[in-house]
């Protein structure tokens, strides 16, 4: 939104809500995307809230419809659908200046990045992705995070789909897993995400140590977790991020 412009109209967020810095600190929070201070949102009296499937509970969604004129809910799975997150914005807030030449822009932009990631000749690479400890958890191959490692030639495992994320529950899309399991061995790279578990190196070397007790020789590395699960304006920034570390690894 910032980067549409609309930065004079935002009113409210979260506390997950925290780029651009020197923007959002002037902007009142409303709790987590978890537990949104649905009081404090109502006295702030936004027309708009824009929601994310995978990030806010339908419980919370359908309390916001009940003050809020707008609720934009979000979903996007693929770095493609980007595009059409876009086209949304800058014909819902259009009205405002220069909003929709900034949507167009920004799709323009993303469009080169996507079509940079196609042409490349890509490392594959297995990925297990982590997003937390205690227990283990990963992601499913049908979520945006890993379709944006897709991207850069970049599977993850387990070959697992947990589904859209309106019907299944997220522990089909972001399920725990055994050290144990059999697809661990066919591993070559880790990855330790900086969210949502704030993953370190100490937690690197107790990964290192669970490879190595099973004979896994597979690189272990820590990742912003933004360059992969940040969707909107700052995939235009994280992808070609991704991207460099994909060419440094080969």
């Amino acid at each position: 939104l910032f980067d549409l412009g609309l930065g004079p109209q935002i009113v409210a967020r979260t506390g997950f809500c925290v780029h651009p810095a020197d923007a959002v600190r002037d902007v009142p929070k409303v709790g987590g995307t978890k537990d949104v201070n649905l009081a404090r949102l109502r006295r702030l009296a936004p027309t708009h809230v824009l929601v994310n499937v995978d990030e806010n509970t339908r419980d919370t969604v359908q309390a916001l419809r009940e003050f809020v004129p707008q609720v934009l809910v979000t979903h996007p799975q693929d770095p493609h659908d980007n595009l059409a997150l876009f086209d949304l914005l800058g014909g819902v807030f259009g009205a405002a200046p220069g909003v929709r030449a900034r949507a167009r822009a920004q799709g323009d932009a993303l469009r080169a990045v996507l079509q940079t990631c196609q042409t490349q000749s890509w490392t594959p690479r297995r990925v297990l992705y982590l997003i937390w400890r205690e227990p283990w958890m990963t992601v499913a191959r049908d979520t945006y995070i890993s379709r944006t490692l897709a991207s850069v030639g970049w599977q993850t495992l387990p070959q697992t789909t947990g589904g859209d994320g309106l019907q299944a529950p997220g522990a089909l899309r972001y399920p725990a897993f055994s050290w144990d399991a059999p697809w661990i061995r066919d591993v070559d790279l880790v990855l330790l995400s900086t969210e949502p578990y704030r993953f370190g190196p100490s937690h690197a070397g107790e990964v290192r140590r669970l490879l190595d007790a099973r004979g896994s020789h597979a690189e272990v590395r820590l990742i912003d977790g933004e360059w992969c699960a940040w969707y909107g304006s700052r995939a235009v920034r994280s992808l070609p991020r991704l991207a460099a570390l994909a060419r440094t690894l080969g």
